[in-house]
């Protein structure tokens, strides 16, 4: 059986930002590699779309390295946006997973794409899909902001 696979090296970076009660997303998109300045592109974009809001702007973000660099830090204080670090190795608490995780189902699950413009192209419709609403019956399920409470629980710490 033969099975076509891609050949070469190149890539489609996504970096994005979800609003966890709107369900509106801002990305940043690169075919280069996600960097710090990618990240404070990105922190730039949400001030952008929150400079007239009285309401603080928090970001929740895991502990990548170029996540919580200096440089990060710093322009993020002088946007006025106050960043939020999740524990290490908990996807499950970050919130943007859950939709990349249906962007994985919605556009490359078993497919397969013979050039890499029509693969940079499926992940534009799906990001489109959600800025327009179209994904908006599936992403509200999916994004609920109701997460698994233990009660009675013992917690280690190593």
């Amino acid at each position: 059986m033969f099975i076509p696979t891609p050949s070469g090296r190149n890539r489609y970076n996504v970096l994005g930002a979800l609003n966890a009660i709107t369900h509106n997303i801002i990305s940043v998109c690169n075919t280069t590699y996600i960097n710090h300045l990618s990240v404070i592109e990105l922190l730039e974009k949400i001030r952008e779309i929150h400079k007239d809001s009285i309401i603080p702007v928090s970001v929740f973000l895991d502990n990548a390295k170029y996540q919580v660099c200096k440089a990060v830090k710093d322009r993020a204080a002088i946007l006025n946006i106050e960043l939020m670090f999740l524990p290490s190795y908990s996807p499950n608490l970050n919130l943007i997973e859950r939709l990349w995780k249906w962007m994985k189902k919605d556009c490359l699950n078993c497919r397969y794409y013979c050039k890499f413009c029509e693969f940079k192209t499926a992940i534009d419709y799906s990001l489109n899909k959600i800025l327009n609403g179209q994904a908006k019956n599936e992403l509200d399920s999916l994004l609920s902001l109701k997460f698994q409470a233990f009660n009675n629980s013992i917690y280690y710490r190593a």
